[in-house]
């Protein structure tokens, strides 16, 4: 089994950050799941399955329907965490337990 691109993704950005523009992918279903990823040194993520199921359920209205929800639940993460700008969100945003 392989791992996420959650549980990589600290690692390629100790590796790459800065060097390299860095995209995760892979699960994004929330904008909590985007604030993740951004936490974990993603510079941008990407979100595809979500789109295609409100394009089949509503063309482009369903898109936007789901992009408005996933906007507004990465803004109230951020609220929630205390970040007011996407360069805010840090590790120190998420809780690693070991």
């Amino acid at each position: 089994m392989y791992p996420g691109a959650a549980a990589v993704l600290p690692a390629i950005a100790a590796a790459v950050k800065d060097k390299v523009t860095i995209l995760a992918d892979g699960g994004v279903r929330t904008g909590v799941d985007v604030l993740k990823l951004l936490a974990l040194g993603a510079d941008g993520v990407l979100v595809g399955r979500p789109l295609v199921v409100g394009a089949f359920g509503g063309d482009a209205a369903g898109v936007k329907i789901i992009l408005d929800k996933m906007t507004s639940e990465l803004k109230q993460a951020m609220i929630l965490t205390g970040c007011s700008t996407i360069g805010e969100i840090t590790q120190n945003v998420i809780y690693q337990g070991k």
